[in-house]
């Protein structure tokens, strides 16, 4: 039962800044996943993809609602987001969790230190 609210919690927690920031599945659940339910990363990485589904079609359908999604855009973006997923997912069977972890850490900190410095 602990487990199941700790779950809740991290779902509640990445569900708001999901839909506060557009962010929430790397990088709310998967340091969470890892770091608080003990997860290998390349399961927090599954399953942060898992939860992810049914976030974004909430998260689209209120959106949508408010006419805020450009359309024109994300066809093309999510195209090509499908494909590039289809092989990176692949590149995970052969990198370490190690190696995975090192990955997510640099790119959290390269898109946190580029919005930092971002005007806007």
């Amino acid at each position: 039962m602990k487990v199941i609210l700790i779950a809740l919690g991290i779902g509640i927690f990445a569900g708001i800044t999901s839909g506060l920031c557009g962010v929430g599945g790397g990088i709310v659940m998967v340091p969470a996943f890892t770091y608080v339910l003990g997860m290998e990363q390349k399961a927090a990485i599954a399953t942060s993809m898992a939860v992810i589904v049914p976030t974004s079609l909430m998260a689209i359908y209120r959106f949508n609602d408010m006419g805020q999604i450009q359309w024109n855009l994300a066809w093309p973006v999510a195209l090509g987001a499908v494909l590039a997923a289809w092989f990176a997912t692949g590149w995970v069977k052969q990198l370490g969790n190690d190696q995975l972890t090192k990955i997510f850490a640099v790119l959290m900190i390269a898109v946190g230190i580029s919005m930092l410095f971002k005007k806007g």
